[in-house]
């Protein structure tokens, strides 16, 4: 095998790897945008979305729980297990929420402004 032919495999093996790591990144960034509710807790309590993103809860508890916010901006109907609520977050700020059926379980979501370019 030649010095160049060795060089072209050694550049397309990186760039296959860097494109992977890139698919992965963005994976994670879209899976950060879930929450768990389990236990009777919020999981994570607390995540950063950008103004347009879209967070999903999902409930792994063996009792219904709902998403409600403070200020009345969503709320879902009574989550049994493996049910899911999406709620699109469009105006940047501070939405904190609770379970209406267990109201110590709190959380918060801080939404940024999008950037744009």
């Amino acid at each position: 095998m030649t010095k160049k032919t060795m060089l072209t495999i050694v550049r397309s093996m990186l760039a296959g790897m860097a494109f992977a790591a890139l698919a992965v990144t963005a994976s994670a960034q879209i899976a950060n945008l879930g929450v768990t509710i389990d236990n009777f807790t919020f999981s994570p309590n607390q995540i950063m979305v950008k103004s347009g993103e879209t967070v999903t809860w999902t409930n792994k508890d063996d009792i219904p729980h709902t998403v409600t916010s403070t200020d009345n901006v969503f709320r879902s109907k009574a989550l049994d297990t493996d049910d899911k609520f999406s709620f699109t977050f469009t105006t940047p700020g501070t939405y904190k929420y609770f379970c209406s059926l267990h109201p110590r379980m709190t959380g918060t979501i801080v939404v940024e402004a999008s950037s744009t370019k």
